[in-house]
């Protein structure tokens, strides 16, 4: 500590790349400083430091992280503190540009492992990383105010958020809360799998939000309420018993009329695919881990995909069974986002109607009469949803609001009236019993069938093959180039070394530090692969092995780590296959 004052002292007034001569570590009795990498003017982007503080001195109580889910929890309690302590000494130096600066990761409403917080299990030592705008006068250092925030300002933050004994009293129950929240919340997902669910939401739930920039929950929104019929009780540790939906695995279809909350609903799902702070209003609801959101996406490139199952013959003649193309049609993109699902490892579907391509979830009587089936290369989703539960278990939660077809494959229908969910299965079976679902090789039961018109050459579309899921599907990277250059634009995508990796559609991406993650995912993969046809499934394994055993900071290798939240399998898979060409 006394060594960086004197550099302070040396270098004050000097040019601004003399900050540089600071980088190091610097004990401060309490913690240890680091500095780790410093911005090359007042106006670049701030510099990057972290804080260890010693086990020993931090004194949490060892069982608060033991175990994956509890660390998580626990380093997302302590990092949205030092955020919020961090907040309030920013800018307190002045200078010009971003000189003052003081910022740390500030999290969602999910709790997800961050690179911005580590506590060491073993030794209970703690890690904060931040950054700081290193002030100036102009362009000359101005040690004076950087001295301010390292020895007067940021000492407070860091020991009011990584140190036990300073908790209120009610900031350690709060801490205890969150942990046994976590408790639940691992419970919950696991009795849900083990019960046949592929989803839960829990009475008294809140899933409108506050807006559509906004991830908080609406005041004054109605609070959920289970049918009877669909009502299923869990016994939690903490919380003990309670009560909810259970979506049943299968099919299940979500209906109702305009801004009843069938959407909102499906985006509920969608996120809780990651468990959510206290006081989110989503806290107990659970969807299946794997589930991955389809839709259609106009434009995208595919490579080298097998989306036979549900598109054959195009009039062009080209493979479908190993269809690649740079300007995908919306039917073939949303058959392509369901076969990289599947081969992903995907267990759930999550499939909205409004954002899907028609001709790829259904075709009516009247359009089957008029154009021949020999005529229509694309065999509908209405044909397969009930094939792929039954052969592969492969379930689908399906909002619709104009199509009555899927009533007739669908094992549980829901009706969302005022955002209260009705369970209307059985009314909505015999209704659409007066409308059969007279299409070419599907059953009643929503099964594909073989054609019995010998008058059309069906080519075996109307036939139930059995769906295999081609988890070795190679893909190749580039080679690596000596230098990398990313810019993520915030849950869009990123710039590549100026090529647009455009992951706009895959809406289930939290925030820009996971997407940051995902292109350093990416990167490494590159670094490591590059110019080699590799399994893309090993490539998956390859990065969630590293993550696990290293934590999401490891995708970045050398130098100082910037700010990731850990990303799924499935959008890291998004990611490789939209950048393959």
């Amino acid at each position: 500590m006394n060594r960086l004052q004197s550099e302070l002292r040396r270098i004050d007034h000097r040019g601004y790349p003399a900050y540089k001569d600071l980088r190091g570590s610097y004990d401060f009795g309490k913690y240890i400083l680091n500095i780790e990498h410093i911005q090359g003017d007042p106006f670049a982007s701030p510099s990057s430091l972290s804080v260890k503080i010693k086990g020993k001195v931090t004194g949490f109580p060892k069982e608060y992280y033991n175990g994956y889910d509890r660390k998580t929890a626990f380093e997302d309690f302590i990092l949205r503190r030092f955020s919020f302590f961090a907040a309030g000494i920013s800018f307190k130096a002045k200078g010009s540009g971003k000189s003052g600066m003081v910022s740390a990761s500030r999290p969602g409403q999910e709790i997800m492992e961050r690179s911005a917080c580590k506590v060491d299990e073993s030794t209970g030592d703690i890690l904060f990383r931040f950054v700081v705008g290193f002030p100036a006068r102009g362009r000359s250092i101005d040690t004076g105010e950087l001295e301010k925030i390292l020895f007067r300002l940021l000492p407070g933050v860091v020991e009011k958020s990584g140190i036990f004994k300073l908790f209120t009293e009610n900031e350690k129950v709060k801490l205890k809360e969150q942990i046994e929240l976590s408790d639940d919340q691992k419970t919950l997902r696991k009795a849900v799998g083990e019960n046949g669910f592929a989803a839960f939401i829990a009475d008294g739930s809140i899933l409108p939000r506050e807006s559509g920039v906004s991830e908080r929950p609406m005041k004054n929104a109605v609070l959920f309420k289970s049918p009877e019929s669909m009502r299923v009780t869990f016994e939690l540790p903490h919380k003990g018993k309670i009560t909810g939906m259970g979506i049943k695995k299968g099919v299940t279809l979500i209906v109702g009329g305009g801004y009843h909350g069938k959407s909102t609903l499906l985006q509920t799902l969608e996120k809780s695919v990651y468990p959510h702070i206290a006081g989110d209003g989503r806290e107990y609801i659970v969807t299946d881990a794997t589930g991955v959101k389809l839709r259609a996406e106009d434009g995208r490139s595919v490579k080298n995909e097998d989306i036979s199952l549900f598109i054959r013959n195009l009039p062009n003649g080209k493979d479908t069974k190993n269809f690649s193309t740079l300007d995908a049609s919306g039917s073939t993109s949303q058959a392509a986002n369901t076969i990289e699902a599947l081969e992903a490892g995907s267990r759930l579907f999550l499939i909205d109607e409004d954002t899907s391509a028609t001709n790829f979830m259904i075709r009516d009587e009247l359009m089957e009469r008029v154009i021949s089936a020999d005529k229509e290369p694309i065999v509908p989703f209405i044909k397969r949803v009930g094939q792929l539960y039954e052969q592969n278990g492969i379930s689908t939660i399906l909002v619709a609001g104009s199509c009555g077809a899927f009533f007739h494959v669908a094992d549980t229908v829901i009706q969302m009236d005022r955002y209260m969910p009705k369970e209307i299965t059985k009314a909505a079976k015999e209704a659409a019993a007066d409308y059969p679902l007279k299409m070419h090789g599907i059953s009643k039961d929503g099964m594909c069938i073989k054609s019995t018109d010998n008058s059309q050459n069906m080519d075996n579309i109307n036939e139930n093959p059995e769906i295999e899921i081609n988890g070795e599907r190679k893909v190749k990277l580039p080679k690596s180039d000596d230098r990398t250059k990313i810019k993520v634009m915030g849950t869009d995508g990123f710039l590549y070394n100026k090529k647009n990796v455009d992951l706009r559609y895959l809406e289930q991406i939290t925030d820009a530090e996971q997407m940051l993650a995902i292109s350093k995912a990416l990167e490494y993969l590159i670094k490591k692969y590059g110019g080699k046809e590799i399994s893309l499934n090993l490539l998956l394994d390859d990065i969630e092995n590293l993550m696990e055993k290293k934590g999401v900071e490891a995708l970045t290798g050398r130098g100082s780590v910037p700010d990731m939240s850990r990303p799924r399998r499935f959008e890291i898979a998004g990611c490789i296959n939209r950048f393959v060409k």
